[in-house]
């Protein structure tokens, strides 16, 4: 009998102002079980990097996909996600030499695949795969956040990751946008708007 497939998929960065919007995709190993797996956002950083090195070592496979600022600009948030989606899936396709055969995404809508797909709203609560997925999309993006913090520290990218909180307003208002800014994003756009005046 064939054994079967079944991914988690979730993402991390749609509410940021700047970099890419991340997703990560897994298929756990029962043989190998990781303890501890839940939604990211209810993790401490260091018990998600845990969790994360766990997963890279124990999963079967895993993948992870991102769209850039400009694909975000381009296509919209969500089409973006659902892109950065496929794109984890098929990065962890490589890796298991196969499709998976089902794909499990968190959320309320799936990315076009060649496989079977199921949305599940709060899915990182639910399913260990999705909760394994969101702390490898979490994971992956905070290192993004923290290389891009050194090159622009004036923003304070390692403290906020990049979302709209007053910090990161304040230094828009000040230093103005810097490269990786979502362009299409209204509180970035109004700078740039403000700029030009």
């Amino acid at each position: 009998m064939s054994v079967i497939w079944i991914c988690g998929v979730d993402e991390a960065g749609r509410g940021p102002l700047v970099g890419s919007v991340v997703a990560g995709a897994v298929v756990l190993d029962p043989e190998n079980p990781i303890e501890g797996l839940k939604d990211s956002k209810k993790l401490t950083a260091a018990r998600r990097e845990f969790l994360y090195e766990q997963i890279m070592v124990k999963a079967k496979a895993w993948g992870v996909g991102e769209a850039s600022p400009t694909e975000i600009d381009n296509i919209n948030i969500l089409q973006a996600t659902m892109l950065a989606m496929r794109r984890a899936i098929e990065d962890l396709a490589s890796r298991l030499g196969t499709w998976p055969d089902k794909a499990l995404i968190d959320g309320n809508r799936c990315p076009d695949l060649p496989i079977a797909a199921v949305a599940i709203i709060k899915g990182d609560t639910k399913e260990p795969a999705i909760s394994a997925a969101s702390i490898v999309a979490k994971v992956t993006r905070d290192r993004q956040m923290q290389l891009l913090h050194e090159r622009h520290p004036q923003y304070g990218f390692a403290q906020h990751m990049g979302y709209p909180t007053e910090a990161h307003f304040a230094a828009l208002k000040e230093f103005g946008v810097c490269e990786e800014h979502r362009r299409s994003f209204s509180p970035v756009r109004k700078v740039l708007e403000n700029m030009t005046r």
